[in-house]
């Protein structure tokens, strides 16, 4: 399985390591196939050498999956998938080279909004990692809070959206939120994604993870929104072209730039960089693994961490949320809902 020499192979090992980690603490509960796969890929040698021709970057699993289900596969068990990579090697490589992971989930502006609800408007919005803009239009969609102190409903000001986004509120009380008023939004990706483009809704629509109900229709419909009233977009480096960028937002607006999920997909000195320019340059909203960086204003303590990833304005950590923005709880642990009733931390 490995070269004769037995030396291990240290991209094959890089794969294994990654695909393992998503199989075991990514995919469960969101996609028995996409566990399958990549479960069955941190065992077998064959394919990883062939994905290990991906540049790490452009490697990442729901990445390489949804380029494989673009280009065919379908969605067989993984013995079927296995053999129809392999048949298709040298095309999966060069697609996924070609290909950033653009995961545009509107759904996460449920998770954003109980902090951007605190900033004074009128709010002129920058994303760094745009894709196609869906997390831009938070003052578009309707909003559905809901959990063991009520529900709580949300729209905006025209009415109902024919977005809703639907959140768990894991705690003993509401957030309190309310429509922004945003005057100006812009984008920054490395390839910024056209709403109106047939492609795009293709692009993200696949991007989607089998077993994920009702993710598809909420992309498709929120590219519609973002169609008829397109954001600034542009296309480079967040780290060089943040401050420019956020120089032509209108003065007389608050300039808020949220990294959603993002980060992640930046290098660590990139990483840094990309927080100091957006502190310096307005408010900074984010959604971010606990231990993936070291922005936070105080440290998070693990041992008492609900899950999830930090929900954080200008650095501080004031909730806990669903990656893609499915549940909500404040930070502050007496508010977390106890484990005795099945859904706590």
């Amino acid at each position: 399985m490995f070269p004769d020499n037995g030396r291990v192979e240290l991209p094959i090992v890089d794969v294994a390591e990654r695909f393992g980690r998503f199989a075991r603490d990514e995919a469960p509960g969101r996609s028995h196939r996409y566990a399958q796969w990549a479960s069955g890929i941190a065992a077998d040698a064959v394919v990883q050498r062939v994905l290990a021709r991906i540049p790490a970057t452009h490697r990442q699993p729901p990445l390489v999956f949804a380029v494989t289900r673009m280009l065919g596969s379908g969605e067989p068990d993984f013995a079927e998938w296995r053999e129809w990579l392999l048949s298709h090697a040298d095309a999966v490589v060069a697609e996924c080279g070609r290909r950033s992971l653009q995961t545009n989930e509107p759904l996460r502006c449920a998770a954003l909004l109980p902090a951007l609800s605190r900033i004074a408007g009128p709010i002129a919005l920058l994303e760094v990692g745009a894709s196609a803009g869906l997390c831009l239009y938070p003052d578009r969609y309707s909003y559905r809070y809901s959990g063991i102190a009520g529900t709580l409903a949300l729209d905006p000001a025209s009415g109902p959206s024919t977005v809703v986004l639907e959140c768990e509120v894991r705690g003993r009380r509401m957030p309190e939120v309310a429509v922004p008023e945003i005057v100006w939004r812009a984008g920054i990706d490395l390839h910024p994604l056209d709403p109106a483009a047939p492609d795009t809704a293709a692009w993200l629509s696949g991007l989607v993870w089998p077993g994920e109900t009702g993710r598809a229709r909420r992309v498709v419909d929120a590219l519609a929104i973002a169609a008829a009233d397109p954001p600034v977009m542009v296309a480079g480096d967040a780290a060089d072209l943040l401050a420019e960028v956020a120089a032509s937002a209108p003065a007389e607006a608050t300039l808020v730039i949220q990294t959603p999920g993002v980060l992640a997909h930046v290098p660590w000195s990139g990483r840094r960089r990309v927080i100091d320019r957006a502190r310096a340059a307005g408010r900074w909203l984010t959604i971010d693994a606990p231990g993936l960086h070291d922005g936070w204003t105080a440290p998070i303590d693990p041992a008492t961490w609900p899950g999830g990833f930090a929900v954080a304005l200008d650095g501080q950590v004031e909730a806990a949320a669903d990656p893609l923005g499915g549940w909500w709880s404040f930070r502050d642990a007496s508010e977390w809902r106890p484990s005795a009733e099945g859904i706590g931390g």
